[in-house]
């Protein structure tokens, strides 16, 4: 494809892809409620003659037909916003109080609609065929999974996803290969004893103490089981129990997070977790129960896709463009699961921009972006297409 044109109609776009983005940031929604985002998205495409249908609630699927019918190579945006008051004193503020895009999906989902756009302007058939997936709800209970299951990726061959990052300057992307998003479990733990006078512990079983203990056990999982080239965390975040100073504590509750970025790793460790709640206790004369409920998957990119992306952005900004990142973000994405079992990668948009004052992180009521950050996610998310052919 030839770059200086895909520049040029991309430019193009500006002022369209600015408007929309702006329009998305003003009426922010909360996961699985994102009723206007959808319809907008629907009006958007009908304007443009794609094909589109409505998958987990409020997700859009689209479908751009290629030159060869017989190739389809997916895109996705998530679409969902967050609880969080948009602090910003800009024209295109949230009018939903309480709610703001703090984390960049009007950014997400403009790209999309922007590629989208390119090829309705230019009137061209792209190389192959594109599906755009427009996904709800992944700050929340993850539409990744419910689309999957709907067909979302049913006949494609590689998907690409994209997220806006505040730690890198407009104009640079951000990749990483293998294991980039930590997986995700939920730890719900229950320690057992039996209360008495604080006065006379010896006639109880003190589930706040067996409890402490079972807190640094737990801990020693990473030091003391784990490779120290292996990554994992475990945070206990909080724990609720007992009912006054002079009684002993007959039950405790303990919650917290397990991240890993290896399957087998993350079953070695809830493994391990289960052996420690269950047995430790038991030796103070008491009970542990646990619950582990799952969470996202680790996204981890396939090395081949992210070597088209680091191309399509070297051909378009030039080598000093790429920011590859060494460490893995412990976080979750669960765009994990469009990768889980199909060809594909995610990848960071660069969007700060100090000049412009432009540097609040993301999740903060101040959070923005250089809007020159649009085009460059669409130039990137075209190229890898023809990159991929």
């Amino acid at each position: 494809m030839n770059i200086n044109i895909l520049k040029e109609n991309s430019k193009n776009l500006k002022n369209w892809l600015i408007n929309v983005r702006r329009d998305f940031h003003q009426y922010p929604e909360l996961g699985t409620q994102e009723f206007r985002t959808h319809d907008k998205i629907c009006e958007y495409l009908n304007e443009m003659n794609i094909s589109h249908r409505t998958s987990f609630n409020t997700g859009v699927i689209g479908e751009i037909e290629g030159e060869n019918k017989n190739i389809t190579i997916a895109l996705r945006g998530d679409i969902d916003a967050l609880p969080i008051l948009d602090l910003k004193n800009t024209e295109y503020s949230s009018k939903n109080i309480g709610l703001c895009h703090a984390c960049g999906h009007d950014v997400h989902t403009t790209i999309l609609l922007g590629i989208a756009k390119y090829f309705y302007e230019t009137n061209t058939k792209p190389p192959v065929n594109i599906r755009l997936i427009f996904q709800p709800a992944e700050e929340t209970v993850g539409g990744a999974k419910p689309m999957i299951d709907d067909g979302a990726l049913n006949e494609v061959q590689s998907i690409y996803g994209l997220h806006v990052d505040e730690t890198i300057d407009v104009g640079k992307i951000g990749i990483k290969y293998g294991p980039m998003n930590a997986s995700s479990d939920t730890l719900k733990i229950k320690i057992k004893g039996e209360s008495c006078h604080g006065a006379y512990p010896s006639r109880g079983i003190d589930a706040l103490l067996i409890a402490s203990h079972v807190i640094i056990a737990l801990q020693s999982i990473v030091s003391r089981n784990l490779d120290a080239r292996e990554a994992g965390v475990i945070t206990i975040g909080t724990i609720n129990g007992g009912t006054a100073g002079n009684i002993i504590a007959n039950e405790i509750e303990l919650k917290g997070t397990l991240r890993t970025l290896d399957p087998e790793v993350r079953t070695r460790m809830k493994n391990r977790i289960k052996e420690i709640v269950t047995t430790l206790p038991i030796a103070f004369g008491g009970k542990g129960e646990i619950n582990i409920e799952p969470g996202y998957t680790a996204l981890i990119n396939h090395d081949k896709s992210v070597d088209i992306i680091k191309k399509s952005a070297t051909e378009i900004f030039g080598e000093d463009s790429i920011c590859e990142k060494k460490l893995a973000n412990m976080g979750v994405e669960d765009f994990a699961y469009f990768i889980e079992n199909t060809e594909g990668a995610f990848f960071t948009l660069g969007i700060r921009n100090p000049e412009k004052k432009i540097i609040a992180q993301a999740h903060n009521g101040n959070f923005d972006i250089d809007e020159d950050a649009i085009i460059n996610g669409v130039m990137v998310q075209i190229l890898n297409i023809y990159n991929s052919i």
